[in-house]
């Protein structure tokens, strides 16, 4: 991502609390909700997939409001209307995608490399042992989709990515309400860009190994959520209905898919759980990464 294009959207994210209205009012809607099978793991359950040795956590299900609040200054517009999602259980990624886990697939013939080796300020990033545990990036949606595929997973949809970020509670980051530079990996004093964040220090000028932010987790546990690498998720770029959905996965679409989660070099603004970024389906960035999910 170009530092033009970050200056634009830090610009525009600056802005949203003057020019994005709040939604009008919606008539009362009564919505029965399925009852959660009886066999569900219980919340903090762990586990690992067949074909990946990395840890998944079990996200229950249940029916949460996905979008930004009304009182959210920082939201965009597209970021709402909030409305209900019910979400049937799922298990995702701990983690972000590492390069040693999508070296393997390489090396299986599965996967295409990386569009480029090194990082932002690395040379040398993907096939350095030393980055082994830092997220892959430089992919495209269909590269991430490739690669949880060959390990017998998917891509996780919008809203699961959602409610794994953010919980029942709507929350604005995945620990809290409360804004917090030391869970997470961002734009902090480290940063080269002129939208840094000099008060706070996260000990990372680039990409963090995964899992480096534990205060950070989500409340069922998923790490970096917020921060570090933006993820792919499933879904084609589309508005937000306003009405209650189950299970929604936008499934077609033209070019534009949707990542989430905010980058090492973005701002706090962005890194909100309910916040929105949308780009072409073959494009590849060095903040651009992923994580899986999988079905109960």
């Amino acid at each position: 991502m170009t530092h033009f294009r970050h200056l634009l959207l830090f610009l525009s994210l600056s802005l949203s609390a003057c020019v994005s209205p709040f939604p009008s009012p919606q008539p009362t809607v009564t919505v029965v909700w399925p009852t959660p099978a009886a066999d569900e793991p219980a919340l903090g359950t762990q586990r690992t997939w067949p074909d990946d040795p990395a840890p998944m956590v079990f996200v229950p299900s249940g029916h949460y409001l996905q979008g930004a609040l009304p009182d959210d200054e920082l939201a965009s517009e597209n970021e709402r209307p909030p409305h209900a999602v019910y979400v049937t259980g799922f298990w995702i990624d701990q983690t972000e995608v590492t390069n040693a886990r999508y070296a393997a697939c390489v090396a299986a013939g599965i996967c295409r490399p990386p569009l480029a080796n090194g990082s932002h300020s690395r040379d040398n990033y993907f096939g350095d042992p030393v980055y082994a545990d830092y997220p892959v990036i430089f992919v495209s949606w269909f590269e991430a989709n490739d690669y949880c595929t060959w390990a017998g997973k998917r891509l996780p949809t919008e809203a699961e990515w959602e409610r794994a970020a953010r919980g029942d509670d709507a929350r604005r980051w995945p620990w809290g309400d409360t804004w917090d530079g030391t869970r997470t990996n961002f734009c902090d004093a480290n940063c080269a860009h002129r939208w840094r964040d000099e008060s706070v220090n996260d000990g990372h000028s680039d990409i963090a190994p995964v899992g480096s932010y534990p205060t950070g987790a989500s409340p069922f546990g998923a790490l970096d959520m917020a921060g570090n690498v933006w993820e792919w998720v499933a879904d084609w770029y589309a508005p937000y209905a306003a009405n209650p959905v189950f299970d929604p996965l936008v499934a077609e679409g033209d070019e534009i898919k949707v990542l989430r989660g905010g980058s090492y070099d973005f701002v706090a603004a962005g890194l909100r759980t309910t916040y929105r970024y949308e780009d072409g389906a073959t494009h590849r960035q060095d903040s651009f990464g992923f994580r899986c999910a999988a079905d109960k």
